[in-house]
């Protein structure tokens, strides 16, 4: 047995470090908050597991693997961090992840609850003690404003020191700590049973595998890739580990699964590494100077550019010359746009490796034509997606890049007057949610323009009936935009995408045809500009999705990613749209893939489910799950009682009528039925079912829907702010109910 304050001085020591192929720190506060409880409440929590060998045998993280002992952390790293930031206040060598998930933590020394830091909640409340500073200074520092406070002075010695000091002594607690140790634990062995203890946690992938033994013989294959991914990040280009080793694997041995890098030695993936580097950077070059596509967000098929890297690699590193470089970029167009890599498909990788081997970029090219049947013509679909992760819309993008479109108000190109654009909605998009326009009608790529800040600010919610005749004919022209009047109203809307994906079509299919015929002149490179994509205020679903977010980033959970297509791995087609996708998990590495889509008729969510996918179609589903996953982390613990208020208390059962009155009314007047709501109140009574609601700063799918319909009345916030039950609420729920509705009737009178 080995107690904590050893291991953490261990770690000081650098005795104590990670294998380098562990991968960072994925916990959320819920998880952190779930440790410490159980740990004061002498619960057990798992012991460690560590691989002892000679310092310099392996590649680590964290400190320098010099001569002597090295205790590598292979079962135990999300407890050790932790309770490391927490003692020590500071994140140990080898963290990789967000510290956020344990800086703030308070440990509540009447209820013996813990939770993080709010200021509204905790502000000039001692029995809030920080559980760091405790740590660090010792029970002295906090006893003083414990002892001097007229309400906790009292019970400080008799109560609340000795909670503290059990609090202060988890630092003395013992861990089992069990070892591998012996010369035939090689890091595939040691590997194996890393994958195997960590079962339900982040699980190495075949890619890590691969990486796990190269590093053994090369301790900076891992560092000089993190170097590169961080060095493309800071360009705009977010790539992942096992992107940059799917193109060194093709580069080194031209084919797409990791399990041929068993053959390649250390020497060998470093100088493939060096030449994919410069392959990729030349290919980032291409496309974004060629085709303009110079973020992120506008990279569609990514897993086409491994073709791109090993031609170049067979080339020598270049491209015969602009005619083959444009066919290439013509390829990737194409690739990306019809799904050939969806889900980073192997088995397609694998084939157009071989095939470029044999026949260069004209072989694929032939290829992907075949697989098409010869339709290798962009027509009006392939411009039907909806919103900004469809792959129509990279296409929209690098069209208007590439053509020169031209700024609706000043007619100047874009990006001349402004090193910024921002996307325009040609019809705005609450005159069409007024006229009953599905979310994906109103979201449709056919609607959307690049324009500049200026010209966004000038138009934004402007009637197209009226604005587009005033524009300058030939930017208009410029951007696609359909020259008949009558399709400019409101009500022509549908005939208006129709006409304009045509528009698009032609124009989309003759650039790929100068592509391919080598017609695009060379005397002309683009720049990079920044797309800025602030959402509308007057756009209720989108304030609640950015508080969704926002709320699960407090929490410690992984950002998604916005309007995601996704596609089917087997097939390419795509499955849906998502308004929000977690393709790692909550927590990467962690569980399935998480999709939220918001309108489950426009996807096929049973083939998602089939695939893997945890699914869910109402924001208010999603933040219950996470809600269970915090309370499955965190354990149930006791709470304050609210703050006092001085409201007037309704009589018995007057809140409880007047929430179903209220129910009833969304059901006469608006055809709504709030039946999650009601779930909730017949399982929370109607008192739990509100507070829960106001609990999370992220609004409900019934607050946006009343929002949407302008009948802020029904909200369950009007009824905590109502002076009739006031006195059911604390102060910060009443708050949060006030800025909420504030936030919403700004809104509101802003669509009027």
């Amino acid at each position: 047995m080995t107690k904590l304050s050893t291991v953490l001085d261990q770690i000081d020591a650098g005795s104590m470090l990670l294998p380098e192929f562990q991968r960072g720190y994925v916990w959320n506060r819920d998880q952190v908050r779930g440790l410490m409880r159980s740990l004061y409440l002498g619960y057990p929590v798992g012991a460690l597991l560590v691989w002892e060998t000679e310092g310099g045998a392996q590649p680590v993280r964290g400190g320098d693997p010099a001569a002597g002992q090295k205790q590598l952390l292979l079962d135990g790293q999300q407890r050790v961090t932790t309770l490391y930031g927490l003692i020590r206040g500071r994140a140990p060598s080898f963290f990789e992840g967000d510290p956020a998930a344990f800086t703030g933590l308070r440990f509540n020394v009447e209820t013996e609850a813990f939770g993080f830091h709010t200021p509204i909640k905790m502000k000039d409340d001692p029995r809030w003690v920080d559980v760091t500073a405790l740590f660090e200074s010792g029970i002295g520092a906090v006893a003083q404003s414990l002892n001097e406070h007229p309400e906790t002075g009292p019970r400080f010695y008799t109560e609340f020191l000795p909670r503290l000091q059990k609090l202060i002594n988890i630092s003395e607690r013992e861990f089992h700590i069990e070892q591998i140790t012996g010369a035939d634990k090689t890091v595939d062995v040691v590997v194996d049973i890393f994958n195997r203890v960590n079962s339900g946690g982040t699980k190495l992938s075949k890619g890590d595998l691969a990486l796990a033994r190269i590093c053994s013989e090369w301790a900076e294959a891992r560092p000089t890739m993190r170097r590169n991914l961080d060095r493309w990040a800071q360009q705009g280009f977010r790539f992942n580990a096992d992107w940059l080793l799917r193109n060194t694997n093709a580069v080194a041995t031209g084919r797409a699964p990791f399990s041929a890098l068993e053959h390649v030695s250390a020497a060998e993936f470093q100088d493939a590494l060096t030449h994919t580097l410069h392959h990729v950077d030349h290919a980032l070059y291409l496309i974004g100077t060629r085709l303009g596509i110079d973020h992120d967000r506008v990279l569609f098929g990514r897993y086409a550019v491994p073709v791109i890297t090993r031609h170049l690699h067979n080339r020598g590193g270049r491209f015969a010359d602009g005619a083959e470089a444009d066919k290439a970029l013509y390829w990737y167009v194409h690739a990306a746009l019809r799904g050939r890599f969806a889900g980073s498909s192997e088995t397609a990788l694998a084939k157009d490796l071989e095939i470029v081997d044999a026949g260069g970029i004209d072989a694929v090219i032939a290829a992907l034509s075949r697989s098409r049947k010869g339709a290798m013509r962009i027509d009006a679909q392939d411009f039907e997606g909806v919103g900004r992760g469809a792959r129509s819309y990279p296409l929209l993008y690098l069209l208007t890049r590439v053509r020169g479109a031209l700024d609706l108000v000043s007619g100047n190109v874009l990006g001349s007057e402004s090193s910024s654009v921002e996307v325009h909605e040609i019809f705005p998009k609450a005159a069409l949610v007024r006229a009953g326009y599905s979310r994906a009608e109103v979201n449709a790529i056919g609607n959307f323009a690049f324009v500049g800040p200026a010209t966004e600010t000038q138009l934004s919610g402007a009637d197209p009936d009226a604005y587009l005749a005033s524009l300058p004919e030939a930017a208009r022209r410029s951007q696609w935009i359909p020259d008949d009047p009558d399709l400019w109203r409101v009500d022509r809307y549908r005939d208006f995408l129709d006409a304009r994906r045509e528009l698009l079509a032609q124009a989309a299919t003759g650039l790929m045809d100068d592509l391919l015929a080598g017609r695009m002149p060379w005397s002309r490179e683009l720049q990079a500009v920044e797309v800025r994509e602030e959402a509308p205020v007057s756009d209720p679903r989108r304030t609640q999705l950015d508080s969704l977010v926002a709320e699960l980033g407090e929490l410690g959970f992984a950002a998604p990613e916005r309007d995601a297509e996704i596609p089917d791995a087997e097939t390419g087609r795509v499955l849906a749209v998502a308004e929000l996708f977690w393709e790692r998990g909550l927590q990467p590495g962690q569980g399935n893939p998480v999709v939220l889509e918001l309108d489950p008729d426009e996807a096929d969510v049973p083939r998602l489910t089939e695939l893997g996918y945890d699914v869910f179609t109402t924001v208010d589903a999603l933040r219950g799950y996470v809600q269970r996953l915090g309370e499955e982390a965190a354990g149930s613990g006791p709470v304050l009682d609210p703050e006092p208020v001085v409201f007037e208390k309704p009589e018995d059962g007057e809140f409880e009528r007047a929430v179903f009155a209220t129910m009833d009314a969304c059901r006469s007047d608006l055809g709504y039925d709030p039946r999650y709501f009601r779930e909730m109140v017949l399982q929370h009574g109607a008192v739990g079912a509100v507070r829960r609601l106001l609990a999370s700063t992220t609004p409900s799918d019934g607050f946006v829907r009343l929002w949407e319909a302008d009948r802020l009345d029904l909200t369950v916030e009007a009824m905590a702010v109502d002076p009739r039950f006031a006195a059911l609420f604390d102060e910060r729920e009443r708050d949060i109910a006030q800025r909420r509705l504030d936030r919403s009737r700004q809104d509101i009178d802003q669509m009027v």
